[in-house]
């Protein structure tokens, strides 16, 4: 018998100042049984720096191929892919062929910087490529917000992310590593 996912709720207040969004967000995040409730935080910390009205999650870890969270335009276009972790080059390459903008966050300490030491000269040249990391301590931050039912604040401004409830609050520094167009 398959395990099934764990499904989590937040409700996101968001205050973007660099963006200049403002918005309410009802998620639905689906924890897959062999995530982590840092990935699963990392993922909804992608959903607040990229917010828009059209942001959706993707359907998981057991789906090869497709953004952990993609933004679709009114054509069907992909304008923004997003992935956490740490990627495969050729996965990278191929998502900034299909989107006109693509995002990775990455986590995971030392085995984050060496994944980008090894990838970083391979996608160098991807102009539509914005590369983030989290330091160790910020994911495992992250991850002491989770909750089946959580009520977010989040506010992001300088590049500096507050995130928390009413019981907790974490500052994030997301480290840019490559830069993408719009930049």
């Amino acid at each position: 018998m398959a395990l099934k996912s764990t499904i989590f709720k937040a409700e996101l207040q968001l205050a973007d100042l660099d963006r200049g969004y403002f918005a309410e967000h009802a998620l639905t995040l689906a924890r897959h049984p062999s995530e982590t409730d840092e990935r699963m935080m990392v993922r909804l910390l992608a959903f607040a720096l990229n917010a828009s009205p059209t942001l959706a999650f993707g359907r998981g870890l057991s789906t090869e191929d497709e953004a952990d969270l993609q933004d679709v335009d009114a054509t069907g276009a992909i304008a923004c892919w997003i992935d956490v972790g740490l990627p495969d080059e050729k996965d990278i390459r191929r998502a900034c062929n299909r989107a006109r903008q693509v995002v990775v966050l990455a986590y995971g300490g030392r085995g984050a910087d060496i994944w980008w030491q090894q990838t970083a000269a391979k996608v160098g040249g991807q102009k539509n490529l914005h590369v983030l990391q989290l330091a160790a301590e910020e994911g495992k931050a992250l991850a002491s917000l989770a909750e089946r039912s959580m009520k977010l604040q989040c506010t992001i401004q300088d590049g500096v992310v507050w995130l928390g409830s009413d019981r907790q609050q974490v500052e994030l520094h997301p480290a840019v590593l490559q830069a993408g167009m719009g930049e």
